[in-house]
């Protein structure tokens, strides 16, 4: 299938991620339309700019200030944090028509229910990323490191919509993999999320280099895979203890990578608490899993994100 078959695509939350993915793909001529707030003023004079693997891709784009300017969509890729989605009862429904197709990149659990539930499971996949990206200035993104994403239908096996996305990713230069079970996928993303992100909050503003150099915050890393493991087998998704040994060794290519819920807690952001550490625990516990390690890293970052969003 070609580009094209895509359709109309809108990006609902044009930040890093937003901006890397489909940003790839208008480069490989996609229509593709970014709803941008702080960054539209830049992205409309200047362009948007991609570094990524010794190579800087920089085009106009079509950029919006509301999705009522941009209008129904054959696609809509969410790329907003959690913390923003009682935003989307507003965006979302300017872009949809009857066949529009809704697919999420956001972290953790419940995302997909969160859109199923208020328009329509047929229109719900989701996707995991796995890639090192910092925003450096307003329009521009800098791939640091992987790229990996996977895509899955919500509740139902692969599709051609699905092929076709995956397919368009893969000719734009993503590693991108079409998976049968989305809700796996999400708990293998967890393996790395949970620690990585955590930890760096929780030790004050660690870097992904920092959690493996330090030998107490390396071994509190893996521990926290093991809780997630736990979990996730009791609840029915099969994870190897050598996927979670593989997620610490391919870390080490990031170097000081700032996870993106450190940035957003350094920067005085809400951090998507429930999404990531939150609902898995619940989830796993309620399956039967103790997760103790979880339980105390969640009770830190709750501690941690609100005292200081109240500081003057």
């Amino acid at each position: 299938m070609t580009t094209s078959s895509l359709g109309k695509i809108a990006v609902v939350g044009s930040g890093a991620v937003g901006c890397y993915y489909g940003g790839m793909l208008a480069e490989i001529g996609a229509d593709v339309h970014f709803l941008m707030r702080a960054d539209l003023a830049a992205v409309r004079a200047g362009g948007l700019t991609i570094r990524t693997q010794g190579k800087t891709v920089h085009r106009q784009v079509q950029a919006h200030a509301t999705t009522a300017e941009i209008g129904p969509c054959d696609l809509v890729i969410v790329a907003l944090k959690t913390t923003a989605n009682a935003s989307l009862d507003e965006l979302i429904p300017p872009l949809l028509h009857e066949r529009t197709a809704i697919v999420t990149l956001q972290n953790g659990l419940g995302n997909e229910e969160y859109l199923a539930t208020r328009w329509g499971a047929e229109r719900v996949l989701g996707a995991l990323c796995f890639v090192c990206l910092n925003r450096t200035a307003p329009g521009e993104i800098v791939h640091l490191d992987h790229g990996t994403i996977s895509i899955g239908e919500f509740g139902r096996g692969l599709s051609p919509r699905l092929e076709a996305l995956a397919a368009a990713l893969q000719r734009a230069g993503i590693e991108a993999h079409p998976v049968p079970n989305l809700v796996t996928e999400r708990w293998r993303k967890l393996v790395w999320n949970i620690p990585f992100n955590g930890l760096a909050i929780a030790a004050g503003g660690a870097t992904v280099a920092d959690v493996l150099a330090d030998p107490v915050l390396r071994a509190e890393a893996r521990t926290l895979m093991s809780d997630v493991l736990d979990g996730a087998r009791r609840l029915g998704h099969e994870i190897s203890d050598e996927f979670a040994d593989f997620q610490i060794e391919r870390s080490a290519s990031m170097g000081p990578y700032r996870p993106s819920s450190m940035i957003d807690w350094q920067e005085r952001r809400p951090v998507e608490i429930e999404a990531i550490w939150g609902e898995p625990l619940r989830q796993g516990q309620a399956a039967g899993a103790a997760m103790p390690r979880l339980s105390l890293l969640y009770a830190l970052l709750q501690r941690l994100t609100h005292t200081d969003l109240l500081k003057p």
